[in-house]
């Protein structure tokens, strides 16, 4: 199947497969959850995806890795080396890790704006000091570089049927909302590496800080007082799903699918939160491999009514542009 995505990209440079190959092997490991909605992705459109995860997945280990004993500065070396080499392999298509050279090449193949990585590369850089955020304006400041802005790179690869600038928000927020969903998830593992996502004005609205966050994790207590300030940080998330959703239908047909699936999945993980009464300080929520199989198979669905569609849509003459050529159906 790994060869089957390159080709149907037109990748054939074998030093370049191979980077690829290595993105799609993070994804694969580290992103369960957005790798398995990645295969109702067009299949030519794939390899890109997983670039873009590769490469993020690669800078946020240089910071966040618990199983390396790296210091800070150590950290920071790292993170500008690979942002030089970033920049370099933007420049020129090259670069020394293999990430570098398959994220470059799909920035080339989709004319992603290089600003946004750069953007990108500054929310990683805050994460080696920047430990805890007063205000939800502070954390989506940071959020913007951190999430946003991977929506905002995956948009050219999926292709929409409305204009790219009426899709970016949505699909900004989406970006934004998986990531709130990952931080009420990992707190108790960010916990352990000093840092608090959840706005510090939420938490305090509730009776919460970080040292009572800190004696809960260690001790395995829990307070009711926690407990709300993650119901109100669950709701404050969901609100974020649906400035998203309606983004979804901006998207050509073809992808609806795998996000529609991606949107779905990660809702499923708030579901599990609450199912386990948001007790996340004390333990993983996690959606249970029958919830994904079966979202999975709704998907699958989808994408065949999708191909459908297409072949339908196809035979009608085409008169340019993506929402010219399909009027809501397939390109």
């Amino acid at each position: 199947m790994t060869r089957h995505e390159l080709d149907a990209a037109g990748i054939r440079e074998p030093a370049l497969r191979s980077a690829y190959i290595r993105c799609r092997q993070l994804n694969a490991r580290h992103g369960r959850t957005y790798f398995l909605a990645t295969r109702l992705l067009p299949v030519e459109r794939r390899s890109a995806v997983h670039a873009l995860y590769g490469f993020a997945r690669w800078a946020d280990d240089i910071v966040d890795d618990l199983g390396r004993d790296r210091t800070p500065d150590e950290r920071d070396r790292l993170l500008r080396r690979l942002e030089a080499d970033l920049a370099d392999g933007l420049r020129t298509g090259a670069g020394d890790e293999p990430v570098v050279r398959a994220v470059a090449d799909t920035a080339a193949r989709y004319g992603i704006d290089h600003a946004l990585f750069a953007d990108f590369m500054a929310s990683m850089r805050a994460d080696l000091t920047v430990t805890d955020y007063p205000t939800y304006a502070d954390l989506r400041e940071y959020m913007h570089g951190s999430a946003a802005v991977i929506g905002l790179q995956m948009l050219p690869v999926l292709g929409t049927v409305a204009p790219r600038e009426e899709a970016a928000p949505h699909a900004a927020a989406l970006g934004v909302a998986f990531q709130l969903t990952n931080f009420l998830r990992d707190v108790g593992e960010d916990l352990d590496r000093g840092r608090v996502y959840l706005p510090a004005d939420l938490l305090a609205a509730h009776g919460v800080d970080r040292p009572l966050l800190e004696r809960s994790r260690r001790t395995g207590r829990r307070d009711p007082r926690i407990r709300a300030a993650f119901v109100a940080a669950e709701a404050m998330t969901r609100e974020v799903y649906r400035a998203a959703e309606p983004g979804i239908a901006m998207l050509d047909p073809r992808v609806r699918p795998c996000i529609r699936t991606a949107f779905t999945m990660y809702g499923g993980i708030l579901d599990a939160i609450a199912r386990q009464d948001y007790a996340v300080l004390h333990r993983r929520a996690v959606v249970s491999r029958g919830r994904r199989a079966a979202t999975a198979v709704a998907g699958a669905v989808r994408v065949v009514g999708a191909r459908c569609r297409a072949r339908v849509v196809g035979r009608a003459p085409a008169t340019g542009g993506v929402a010219a050529q399909w009027k809501g159906g397939v390109r």
